[in-house]
């Protein structure tokens, strides 16, 4: 567990404070006329999904979280819980609420290998990989002339998510997406 300092406290690092793991999601550090500079961010709590707004002063220093990483395997939905097992030992299942998934459970499909970040042996969040392909399930019609909005439509995929693409894709073409972000890459193949 390392100290930071006020300026190392960077966008996807993940601290503990009060005795909580928090991810920091945005960082600015700037100095008010001849006061001493301050990082100022957005901080979410991996255990409540809060998300905060903190001040770290010159003269403050914070501990990064200690985080141990795991292979799993997200088996299936329901009812708002999220299931998930050891990879390659299904016997050992466990559950995880939405709240701390976050966005990352608009992506995540059946038998699907993902990476668990576990604080003091509890998992807090999962990772996805940066780029995952998936189908789409429902696509309205192209409509020649509809360029109004800059040529893009609303369409759903296989695990519900829904996202603006391009207005050439049609249902059953796979997407490659980007998890991180939740934008439309590139089309892998036509239906």
């Amino acid at each position: 567990m390392s100290v930071l300092s006020y300026n190392e406290v960077v966008p996807k690092k993940v601290i503990t404070m009060d005795g909580q793991p928090f991810e920091v999601l945005s960082s600015h550090v700037f100095r008010m006329q001849q006061r001493k500079p301050v990082n100022q961010t957005k901080l979410r709590n991996l255990r409540s999904g809060k998300v905060t707004e903190y001040s770290f002063h010159q003269n403050e220093t914070v501990k990064e979280a200690d985080l141990e990483f795991e292979d799993i395997t997200y088996l299936y939905h329901n009812r708002g819980e999220y299931w998930f097992c050891e990879k390659g030992n299904p016997r050992n299942r466990f559950k995880l609420e939405e709240a701390v998934l976050g966005e990352a459970s608009k992506f995540l499909k059946e038998n699907s290998d993902v990476e668990a970040m576990r604080y003091e042996g509890e998992v807090i969040s999962v990772k996805l990989p940066i780029k995952m392909d998936f189908k789409v399930t429902d696509a309205p019609p192209a409509v020649k002339g509809n360029t109004a909005q800059g040529g893009t439509k609303i369409i759903t995929l296989e695990t519900g998510a829904t996202l603006n693409v391009p207005m050439f894709i049609n249902e059953g073409d796979i997407l490659r997406i980007n998890t991180e972000t939740g934008e439309y890459v590139e089309r892998v193949t036509k239906s």
